[in-house]
This record gives structure tokens, C-alpha cells and sequence, in this order.
């Protein structure tokens, strides 16, 4: 060890000096030029070009799917039946048309009780000799796909009673405009178009011919495509000058033979019985056997 004056006499080591770390300076900012603006906003309006043909194909594809895969609206209730009346008397029985029997407790005179036996029903046929000539020429417009036809007897045989049903070939707005023309100018009520009356042979009503009409009832139908007529007479076989509507023939003050014999009251509640028979059958479809 050296004494304290060598100590001092001895010069301190140097301090070390460390390098400074490098740094690496930041990167120049690119400026952005124009054609670098008008490149971003291409791409983007491309890339919403794409977006929209794209969103319009799945719109589209799926309208088109639906309109493959959509049902026909379904008819309505009314419509079925309307439908159905065209051609149910090719399966309803025939005794669900015209009942062998038909009673009817306040169809008569004052109300009273009525009672009617079928005589017989006509064969099926066209509309061909059915009807006086002018009321043949206005129902002519609604065709003619079917004339159904029974003969009755009142519980006394003392009158009879051809009632019918025409199937028109008409849809609802057609049978809507035929029955605005015959209320309008009350077809229903002239003298010269008349129905003809079926006679079924060996029975009271053999002697029933044009000349023994009496009173009618002609109501044609706007829910169905159908015509509902009756016409009756004595069944003795006397001949009837003046034939007088039902709709007249009915009323308390009529005085006339066929209004005081109740064949109004009869040409109208066996035609409002028959047409109650056709729109069941028509509601309740098809049913088994047929009206021949």
C-alpha cells in the first residue's frame, strides 16, 4: 500500500462514455393526390355496385320463388256453392229434389196447411219446348245446361202443380243481370211467357196442357245459376182464359178462380219448397244417385 501523499499523486481512472441507441427517424408522410382519391372513391362506389345487384338478384329470386310456389287464391264459400249448383243434379237423388211428399203447415189460403203428392218426374231433357216462345227468348242469354221437372196433386187432386228447376250455363254476374231485366220489366208477371206444364200420363194431372194454365211462378236466382218456376192448374182439365200471375193470385183481395182455389198459394210454395231442396244439396255437395 502507498502512503497517502502517492494516493494522491495518482490520477482517477476516466468515466466510461456509453454510444448513444440509435433511432430510426419516422417515415415521410405520403401525401394522398388526387388520383389516389379518385381511386378510393371507385372502389368503394364498386364495391356498392356489387352490394346492390347482388341485393336485387336475392329480391328478385325471391319474388320469383314465390310466385312458383303461390297458390291460386281459394274460392269462397258462396262461390263453391255457386259452383256446385251447376252440377249437382247430375248426383243429387232425385227424391231430394222433388220430395215424394211435401207438406207445408201455412202454405195455403190464410194461412192454412197444404199438402202435395208427386205424381211423377220427367225425364231430363233440354229447355226445348219448356216455355211459351217469348219467355224462352229471355232466358235464352243464360243457356240452358239442364231442365228438371216434377208434377204434383194438392191432398184433394183438385189441383196440380208442374214445378221446375233450369241450370243455366250463366255466371253470378249474368244471372245478376237477368234478374234485373226481369224485375225491371216484370217478365215474371206477363201473360205470354208462361212455363209448360208436364202431364204425366194416368195420373190426375194427364189432362194438364197449355190451355189449363192457370197461375205461374218464374224467380230466377242470383246466388245460384239457377231458374225456379212453377205453374199450376184445376185438375179437371177446364181451361183457364185468364192465366193470373202467383205474386197477384196470392194477395187477400184477388177474386178471380185461381186466387179464390189457392193455385197462387200453390205455384209458390211448392217452387220456394224445391228451391230449398237445390240450395241443401248444393251446400252439402254431391250426394249419391241422381235425379233422372
Amino acid at each position: 500500500m502507498g502512503t497517502e501523499a502517492e494516493r494522491l499523486r495518482t490520477p482517477a481512472p476516466a468515466p466510461v462514455v456509453l454510444p448513444p441507441r440509435p433511432t430510426h427517424p419516422p417515415s415521410p408522410a405520403v401525401p394522398r393526390t388526387g388520383r389516389t382519391k379518385r381511386a378510393g372513391r371507385a372502389g368503394r362506389g364498386a364495391a356498392a355496385a356489387v352490394c346492390a345487384i347482388l341485393g336485387a338478384g336475392l329480391v328478385g329470386g325471391a319474388a320469383a320463388g314465390g310466385w312458383l310456389t303461390a297458390r291460386p287464391p281459394e274460392r269462397t264459400a258462396a262461390e263453391a256453392v255457386y259452383a256446385r249448383a251447376g252440377t249437382v243434379w247430375e248426383t243429387a237423388p232425385v227424391d231430394r229434389l222433388f220430395p215424394p211428399a211435401v207438406h207445408d203447415a201455412t202454405a195455403g189460403p190464410g194461412g192454412a196447411s197444404r199438402d202435395w203428392t208427386r205424381l211423377g218426374v220427367a225425364p231430363d231433357t233440354g229447355c226445348a219446348d219448356a216455355f211459351d216462345p217469348a219467355l224462352a227468348l229471355a232466358l235464352r242469354p243464360a243457356g240452358c245446361k239442364r231442365l228438371l221437372r216434377a208434377t204434383y196433386a194438392d191432398a184433394t187432386s183438385s189441383s196440380v202443380t208442374t214445378v221446375g228447376l233450369l241450370v243455366t250455363g250463366e255466371d253470378a254476374d249474368g244471372m245478376r243481370s237477368l234478374h234485373d231485366r226481369f224485375t225491371a220489366e216484370r217478365l215474371d208477371e206477363r201473360p205470354d211467357m208462361l212455363p209448360r206444364p208436364y202431364a204425366p200420363p194416368g195420373t190426375p194431372a194427364e189432362r194438364f196442357g197449355d190451355a189449363q194454365r192457370a197461375s205461374w211462378h218464374v224467380r230466377t236466382l242470383t246466388d245460384l245459376p239457377v231458374v225456379v218456376w212453377s205453374v199450376t192448374a184445376f185438375a179437371d182439365g177446364r181451361p183457364v182464359a185468364h192465366p193470373e200471375p202467383a205474386a197477384r193470385a196470392v194477395a187477400p183481395t184477388s177474386t178471380t178462380a185461381p186466387a179464390e182455389a189457392g193455385l197462387g198459394h200453390d205455384a209458390t210454395a211448392l217452387a220456394a219448397h224445391v228451391e230449398r231442396a237445390y240450395r241443401a244439396a248444393a251446400r252439402g255437395g254431391p250426394a249419391a244417385g241422381g235425379a233422372r
